[in-house]
């Protein structure tokens, strides 16, 4: 019986042998053999023949086909090394812009300006990982000053002095700006940690006996009854300090203190401006610099002050 694909199907019923058809593609003829069976007979068997010949057009498109798949993609191995690197280099540049974190985009764009920050980082930039991992060991060596910024000033402070009486005056504050709370607490501060001292009487040069020593190598005798044996030396009175606008003041009343503790004051508002408030010149005396309004205390018009 004929079929569909062009193969014949037979049933018969050999006593000891079944033929076996087979074709041979190289010389496209059918060769007939017999096979011996095996213990069992089985009474009924059937034989598939499946005969199909190739033209010479099929030889040819089995043959493109297998030189295809020899072939690949046409490339060689180093282009398919730069095609991967290229797709990976793409894959990151994706997630960098879609799956990239905030916190690592705001800390670039600040490497560009800080360059302290940007020395931090190093080249850990681009991997939010590592960037992490820099941070949080800074953190750990400079502990709390890794927040702090110099927000000082580097040009001197001017310092001028206008009839000035040490009993009864003004000391002005010009800043570069209106301060901030944290402006006023820390020259406030500072003044109050002065004025703590000077009625304390640390500012006696009636008793220097260290500093005028020449023996400072060695081991420097003191004389601990001297200091009682002195003029006492100590600040009389002061006022809080005030702020308005971009000035600030405060009255001093120096006492019996002497005048290196203005010297003192002058070296600890030069640090403070330096490292922490711009201040852009002190004056000595006078009574009333740039916009002060006398009496105006309302801080909806920037008025604030310190308690000493």
């Amino acid at each position: 019986m004929s079929m569909a694909c062009g193969c014949w199907y037979y049933n018969c019923c050999p006593s000891s042998s079944q033929l076996l058809l087979q074709w041979n593609y190289s010389s496209s003829s059918l060769s007939v053999s017999t096979m011996k069976k095996k213990k069992k007979r089985l009474p009924n068997s059937s034989v598939f023949v499946c005969v199909s010949s190739k033209s010479n057009y099929d030889n040819e498109i089995d043959k493109s086909f297998e030189s295809e798949s020899i072939k690949g993609s046409g490339t060689t191995a180093r282009g398919r090394r730069l095609l991967r690197i290229r797709q990976d280099k793409q894959q990151r540049e994706y997630e960098r812009l879609h799956n990239y974190p905030q916190w690592a985009k705001i800390l670039e764009n600040a490497c560009k300006e800080d360059t302290e920050l940007r020395a931090v980082l190093g080249d850990s930039i681009g991997n939010p990982q590592l960037m992490k991992e820099r941070v949080e060991e800074r953190i750990r060596k400079k502990g709390k000053d890794f927040r702090r910024s110099k927000t000082g000033s580097v040009v001197a402070s001017k310092v001028t002095f206008r009839d000035f009486n040490p009993l009864d005056s003004y000391i002005w504050f010009e800043f570069y700006g209106s301060p901030s709370d944290r402006d006023v607490y820390l020259i406030g501060s500072v003044i109050q940690a002065w004025y703590v001292m000077g009625r304390l009487g640390a500012f006696n040069s009636s008793n220097l006996q260290i500093s005028s020593s020449s023996s400072m190598d060695y081991d420097p005798l003191y004389d601990s009854d001297k200091p009682f044996k002195v003029m006492p030396s100590s600040f009389h009175d002061i006022s809080d300090v005030e702020f308005q606008d971009n000035w600030g003041r405060v009255w001093v009343d120096l006492g019996t203190a002497d005048y290196f503790a203005i010297d003192v004051l002058l070296n600890c508002l030069t640090g403070l401006s330096s490292e922490y408030l711009g201040i852009q010149q002190i004056v000595f005396g006078g009574r009333c610099m740039g916009d002060w309004e006398e009496g105006m205390t309302n801080p909806e018009y920037g008025y604030k002050y310190f308690k000493i």
